[in-house]
C-alpha cells in the first residue's frame, strides 16, 4: 500500500512537470528541429525518460534546466539519426510564432520573412554557438544554465554567446546590405 501511495504521489509530481515545462520543452526541441510533431515526439519522449526516472526527481536541483537537458538530449540523438534535416517554411508554423494582430498582411509577410532569415542566419552559426544562443535567446537561460544543459563550463559559455553574437551581427548586416544592393538596382 505505501508503494502504491509513493508511486501516485511520483505520478502526480510529473503531472506538475508536463503542465509547467511542456511548452519551454517544446520551444527548446522546435528551435533545433524545425518542425511540430517531431518537437512534439521529442517532448514526449522526454517526459517518457522522466517517469523511469521518476524516483529520483527528489533529488533534482533544478527542474527545469534538468528537463531541458533531457530535451536536449532527446533532440540531439533525433538530429544525428537523422542526419539530414528538411527545412520547413509551413506558414502555420510562423503564424504560431510571429505577432499578427494589428498587423497588415503585407506585415505579416514581411515579419514572416525577416523571421525567416533570422533563423536561416542562425542555422548558419557553427554548432557551438548555435546552441548556446538558442539557449540564450529563445530559451532565456542564462550562463550557468546554458553550462549545465551543455555539460560545458560557464567561462565557455560566455566566450560562444560572445562569438555567436558577433558572428549574427555580421550574418545580419550581411543581409541587410545585400538587401539595400537590389533595392538600389530596383
Amino acid at each position: 500500500m505505501h508503494e502504491e501511495a509513493r508511486r501516485r504521489d511520483e505520478e502526480a509530481a510529473v503531472a506538475v512537470l508536463v503542465s509547467e515545462y511542456a511548452g519551454t520543452l517544446y520551444r527548446v526541441a522546435y528551435s533545433v528541429l524545425r518542425n511540430s510533431a517531431d518537437a512534439e515526439d521529442a517532448v514526449q519522449e522526454a517526459f517518457v525518460r522522466v517517469l523511469r526516472h521518476r524516483d529520483t526527481l527528489a533529488e533534482v536541483r533544478d527542474q527545469r534546466v534538468w528537463l531541458i537537458r533531457i530535451v536536449w538530449n532527446v533532440v540531439l540523438d533525433r538530429k544525428r539519426r537523422m542526419k539530414t534535416r528538411p527545412e520547413t517554411d509551413d506558414v502555420a508554423e510562423l503564424e504560431r510564432v510571429l505577432p499578427a494582430k494589428g498587423l497588415s498582411a503585407e506585415e505579416r509577410v514581411a515579419a514572416a520573412q525577416h523571421h525567416a532569415h533570422v533563423l536561416a542566419c542562425v542555422e548558419k552559426l557553427p554548432a557551438k554557438e548555435r546552441q548556446v544562443l538558442m539557449l540564450s535567446a529563445f530559451e532565456e537561460l542564462n550562463s550557468v544554465e546554458i553550462a549545465e544543459v551543455l555539460g560545458i563550463s560557464e567561462s565557455s559559455v560566455r566566450s560562444r554567446l560572445f562569438r555567436a553574437r558577433n558572428l549574427m551581427a555580421g550574418l545580419l548586416e550581411h543581409v541587410r546590405s545585400m538587401r539595400r544592393t537590389v533595392d538600389s538596382e530596383q
